[in-house]
């Protein structure tokens, strides 16, 4: 089971496919979201996003603001910028 994920600023699409993890940091903390993941809505800060693809790769971006949802093994993170 894998997550499809899909990262994305206003002029890019930054990161797409399937993960097996995908780690954020929220304004209410960090937070891990693996395969079957209930549900949220979370709003970015500053910081690290890490991807962990189906391939054991895994791909670090620094994200600055946004938000994340989560909803049946989806996870769409809309950024303001990447660096």
């Amino acid at each position: 089971m894998a997550l499809n994920v899909a990262l994305v600023s206003p002029t890019q699409q930054v990161w797409s496919g399937e993960a097996t993890f995908v780690s954020a940091r929220t304004t209410e903390g960090d937070l891990g979201v693996l395969p079957g993941h209930s549900p949220l809505f979370g709003v970015l800060v500053d910081g690290a996003v890490s991807i962990k693809g189906t391939d054991g790769t895994t791909q670090e971006f620094q994200v600055r603001g946004g938000f994340l949802s989560v909803s049946n093994d989806r996870v769409s993170i809309l950024t303001e910028s990447v660096g």
